[in-house]
């Protein structure tokens, strides 16, 4: 099985990147004269997804026009947050119900993806699906970040996920979430991260390595960086 609808979490003010976030949104930043959002695009378009919901806060009629006029090859819909931004859990529950799927691929553009991420998401979708989950989460040793300042988030052992004093990988900004884990929640600004402290309580939170170099646009100072390699 393959997921249909993938999601991109637009909104965000992208503060750590003021004074270029004051008026350009962070997922219309570029590296190499290629804007981070449509790199995430061209690998959704390249895993086999159908379709792609977007939602987007601050500076959102560039976000619109950015799609309108690049006519990228795959169905795209602007989800607009409404007049308060809704933070990453509330953000994706607004995109899901625009959808009738059950299962979404949920991408940050601020990480830079490539074609290498492909055959790693193919093989974590199809984990998702044999084991029949209704999470699992992208993640990378923190020795393969280009952004040596990035503290681990969990630790991954046998694709089970857990948090303690030392937490040796980062989250790389996808996922696969089942529509059932936002049953309790409403559309409000909420952080995913609720969402998974529910299922880590439950020892239920669930994780695939990637072994790809993480390259994420943190801040002011790694943005300069990845624009001088």
């Amino acid at each position: 099985m393959k997921i249909n609808t993938a999601l991109i979490l637009c909104a965000g003010l992208g503060k750590r990147l003021n004074p270029l976030t004051l008026t350009k949104p962070k997922p219309l930043l570029d590296i190499d004269n290629i804007t981070i959002l449509e790199r995430c695009i061209n690998l959704i378009i390249k895993s086999g997804a159908k379709k792609i919901f977007l939602n987007t806060f601050h500076l959102s009629n560039q976000i619109f026009e950015f799609i309108e006029n690049k006519k990228f090859p795959i169905d795209i819909k602007v989800i607009e947050d409404g007049k308060e931004i809704l933070d990453t859990g509330g953000g994706i529950l607004n995109m899901i119900e625009n959808s009738k799927d059950n299962d979404f691929i949920i991408f940050n553009p601020d990480t830079l993806w490539h074609k290498h991420y492909i055959d790693e998401i193919s093989k974590m979708q199809d984990f998702y699906f044999s084991k029949k989950l209704n999470n699992i989460l992208l993640l990378a040793n923190k020795e393969l970040s280009f952004d040596k300042n990035l503290k681990g988030d969990f630790n991954l052992k046998n694709n089970s996920l857990k948090k303690n004093d030392n937490n040796d990988f980062i989250y790389i900004g996808c996922q696969i979430l089942s529509r059932g884990l936002f049953e309790k929640h409403k559309i409000y600004n909420f952080s995913i991260s609720e969402v998974w402290n529910e299922l880590l309580k439950k020892d239920k939170l669930n994780g695939f390595e990637s072994l790809n170099k993480f390259y994420h646009l943190t801040n002011l100072e790694t943005f300069k960086k990845l624009k001088d390699l």
